[in-house]
């Protein structure tokens, strides 16, 4: 897959991110949460949201990528890429949704491990950290991308969706 070291970083980091944190939450569970870790009836009902929380965070993905794929991409440029800034479909209504999407991954995978750690503590820090990163560097390189135009786009779109109707939307159409 040929892109840019800026996204290969990325996608390594989230790796680190996802593996770490859920390889500390059960090293910690098994001894801080033992009783309600080794419960089955709090794993299947953790499985299950997790299942269909995952589930969502795909579909937000696949909506934004789907508008990108169909209009942020102009000639020959590496894959996960644009160089069209994108204003119509979902991205009326949020400046990001596919990276608002995957920011809930580390939740969902939390739910699935059935991690007490991971859902109350590290996948809400992970969260944080993603928005963090969107807010500022994905943000900075947008701007620097799209110059003016983009400016004048952020005045008009917020950077993750604020009404029910684009919850909607992103999550469920």
């Amino acid at each position: 897959m040929k892109t840019t070291p800026s996204v290969i970083i990325r996608i390594i980091l989230w790796i680190v991110l996802l593996l770490g944190g859920g390889w500390f939450s059960v090293v910690h569970d098994l001894n801080a949460f033992r009783e309600i870790f080794f419960q089955p009836l709090f794993h299947l009902i953790t499985l299950v949201l997790g299942l269909a929380l995952i589930k969502l965070t795909f579909h937000a993905a696949a909506t934004g990528g789907k508008e990108l794929a169909e209009h942020g991409r102009r000639g020959e440029i590496p894959r996960l890429e644009t160089n069209q800034l994108v204003t119509t479909g979902i991205y009326t209504c949020t400046r990001h949704p596919m990276l608002f999407g995957l920011m809930f991954i580390p939740l969902a995978l939390a739910l699935i491990l059935g991690s007490p750690t991971f859902i109350l503590f590290t996948a809400p820090i992970e969260m944080l950290f993603i928005f963090i990163m969107v807010w500022i560097f994905e943000e900075k390189e947008c701007r620097e991308k799209f110059g003016v135009d983009y400016d004048l786009y952020t005045q008009k779109v917020p950077l993750f969706p604020k009404t029910r109707a684009c919850m909607k939307r992103l999550f469920l159409s």
